[in-house]
């Protein structure tokens, strides 16, 4: 008995019984492999830098609303500041500007995941063959490439402003690299609080929190501007750690304490949120 395989067709001829069929996988992993880990959240990695570059919002938040405000602030405070403190005011800017940016680009990468949750698509990739923990491993890596876009982008911004690496390359690129770490633990906490606040408005809370820590930090003016009693809180609160650690690495000063302290701020948060952020989006996947 002949099978539709077996049919020899004329060069060109079109098989009907054949226009459904699948072609083999000759790449397949085991679904909770490492290598399948690695390759679907590098699918995940790519769909959401895609995603982000078309998406008008993200790229105001991420790029242009930090540069502007970094303009605004050397422009129309730069002078007085360095004026009333001695200190270059570029260089507590710079730091600030490039945490905030990657405070408020996770803030809106959050929406966008609820987003995505209301619209079934964690569902439907929960469905699919693809490794459990590569949605979420795949989100922390876009956050880590779009947290150093903008902090190059503010870096380059900086420099036409005055900003200089006086502490040579070595230091400037461990500098570039403090936001990521502040950022990794920022968003680990957003990821957690967009999964698991449902339609209630807590992430966008979040960004009112950043907003207030934008004018209480050390980047903003020195700590001893601020009142006796408000000087610790600011020292000690997680921005002002991080930037600094981008101070004493670009202007100079104090680098150890302040970067211990920002690691501390930083994996004390990823500790704390790590596992409601996974517990939140296994349940927010499986029941969208």
């Amino acid at each position: 008995m002949s099978t539709n395989t077996d049919r020899d067709l004329p060069q060109g001829a079109f098989d009907a019984d054949r226009m459904f069929d699948f072609p083999e996988p000759d790449a397949a992993h085991p679904e909770g492999s490492a290598r399948a880990l690695v390759d679907h959240s590098l699918m995940q990695f790519t769909r959401l830098l895609r995603r982000w570059s078309r998406d008008p919002a993200t790229m105001i938040q991420a790029l242009l609303y930090p540069a502007l405000t970094l303009v605004m602030f050397r422009l129309v405070l730069g002078d007085s500041i360095t004026s009333a403190t001695g200190q270059p005011a570029i260089y507590g800017n710079v730091p600030l500007i490039a945490l905030i940016g990657a405070m408020f680009g996770s803030v809106v990468s959050a929406v966008g995941l609820r987003e995505e949750r209301k619209k079934g698509l964690l569902s439907r990739f929960w469905a699919m063959p693809v490794h459990r923990a590569s949605g979420l491993l795949g989100r922390m890596m876009a956050e880590a490439v779009r947290i150093f876009a903008t902090t190059v982008l503010i870096v380059v911004v900086g420099t036409a402003l005055g900003f200089r690496f006086l502490q040579g390359p070595l230091a400037g690129v461990v500098m570039l690299l403090i936001p990521i770490l502040f950022g990794m633990g920022f968003a680990v906490m957003v990821t957690a609080l967009a999964v698991m606040s449902g339609d209630s408005p807590l992430v966008e809370t979040v960004s009112i929190v950043a907003t207030l820590l934008m004018f209480f930090n050390s980047g903003f003016v020195p700590v001893m501007a601020y009142p006796t009693w408000l000087q610790p809180v600011v020292q000690y609160q997680p921005l002002s750690c991080a930037i600094d650690t981008m101070k004493g690495l670009s202007l100079g000063g104090p680098v150890l304490e302040p970067l211990l302290l920002t690691c501390a701020w930083s994996l004390g948060m990823i500790v704390v949120f790590l596992y409601p952020a996974v517990r939140g989006y296994r349940h927010a996947a499986a029941h969208s």
